[in-house]
């Protein structure tokens, strides 16, 4: 059979159980076969292979982020327009409002929060010494990370989970639609509200965190003023922040703990060599990535592989399968802790790499280190795994051990 024949008969559906529970057999088809690939069916473009992704990603002329990231923001033919949304936005006004924030996530900067990182993975660990189950993802890795962005941002203890609940239930998809339902529509609308009342209490009363601290910061605009933001745009600013920093981990840390399991010799070599738990952490991002996919929106003709991708089109750069691209890694599909990194999109790339990358690693350390701690002979129940269904998100909802 053609590679063009071939290129016919690959499927890519990012609202499948395909997608959901393991897609990487598609995504090598991708990359061989169509690594510019059509959806007849969704009428959109994707790139699967590492350098074409990592080209796109930094060509924000040619791929907007203006349009939104997810497959259903990218359908509409108007920007989008939330305040403060730096996710969706391009140059020039992008790095303006970055840099509000960014200052705050260097790596320099976060190295003060792990003592409250600890604290924090402690005390969702500690009430669960002495059993001898637990389900490690709704106990732990789904409540601990939204404790920690929340408590920067500022958020009151009693409303920091739901900020997660409401962010689950934003990306939630139903198997074969490529729409959120109701319940997403209020959720959105309910933790906007809820950040943007918080920052009028915030601006009124201002206290020692980051909503505080945005309320009173000014910015250089493209044209030279400083001007401060209004109470839109910093709801829209932690309204990002809150749901990155709470899913990127969850997924994140789930992962961890499964690929561990079913690689026992990589844990070892980790329990014996604790200082790999860097690299260790870089592996599972590039092996599972959180985030499979980032949407941009094509702003003019361009060509891949000799297939042109026109302009006002949605365009998917597949990071999930940019980091099995053999290309650029050897035996990709290997899980191998002391693989040397070297450039990664497991978090993004360009100028929209996650803001909060430098924290997710820091919480991803910290919670490992102290599972290995505790229970360095855990065995997760496999037949108890459950997936999420999200838009652009993988991971798991449910990760059930058992514990000596």
């Amino acid at each position: 059979m053609s590679t063009q024949a071939v290129a016919q008969t690959v499927d890519f559906d990012p609202f499948s159980r395909d997608f959901f529970d393991d897609p990487y057999h598609t995504y090598t088809m991708m990359r061989e076969h169509a690594p510019c690939y059509y959806s007849e069916r969704y009428d959109f473009y994707a790139l699967s292979r590492f350098d074409d992704v990592v080209q796109a990603h930094r060509d924000v002329a040619t791929f907007s982020s203006a349009h939104g990231l997810t497959y259903e923001a990218l359908t509409s033919e108007e920007p989008q327009t939330s305040p403060g949304a730096i996710i969706t936005m391009d140059p020039p006004d992008h790095p303006h409002y970055r840099k509000l924030v960014s200052r705050s996530f260097t790596p320099r900067s976060i190295d003060k929060y792990e003592p409250l990182v600890r604290q924090i993975v402690n005390t969702y660990l500690d009430p669960l010494m002495g059993r001898r189950s637990m389900d490690l993802l709704e106990e732990f890795a789904g409540p601990f990370p939204v404790e920690i962005i929340s408590t920067i941002l500022g958020v009151p203890p009693a409303d920091r989970q739901k900020i997660r609940h409401w962010t689950d239930t934003m990306l939630h998809r139903e198997e074969g639609s490529a729409t959120g339902n109701q319940a997403a529509t209020e959720a959105g609308i309910a933790q906007g509200m809820y950040l943007y009342e918080l920052t009028q209490q915030k601006r009124a009363q201002p206290a020692d965190d980051m909503i505080s601290a945005l309320t009173q910061a000014e910015m250089e605009t493209a044209t030279g003023e400083r001007v401060g933001l209004n109470d839109a745009e910093i709801a829209g600013l932690c309204t990002l922040l809150a749901a990155a920093g709470s899913e990127t981990v969850t997924k994140l840390m789930g992962n961890v703990i499964v690929l561990f399991h079913r690689y026992r010799d990589e844990w070892a070599k980790l329990l014996a060599n604790p200082t790999a738990i860097g690299n260790a952490i870089e592996e599972a991002l590039r092996f599972w990535a959180p985030s499979q996919y980032q949407g941009r929106y094509s702003m003019v003709d361009s060509t891949w592989h000799g297939v042109t991708i026109p302009k006002h089109k949605p365009v998917l750069l597949i990071t999930g399968a940019a980091n099995r691209d053999p290309r650029r890694y050897e035996n990709p599909d290997r899980f191998d802790i002391n693989r040397e990194p070297g450039l990664t999109v497991g978090l993004g790339h360009g100028i929209h790499v996650c803001l909060g990358a430098a924290l997710a690693r820091l919480e991803a350390r910290v919670a490992t280190e102290e599972i290995a701690r505790r229970w360095p002979a855990y065995q997760v129940q496999e037949s108890g795994l459950r997936r999420v269904q999200m838009s652009n998100v993988a991971g798991y909802s449910a990760v059930p051990v058992t514990v000596p």
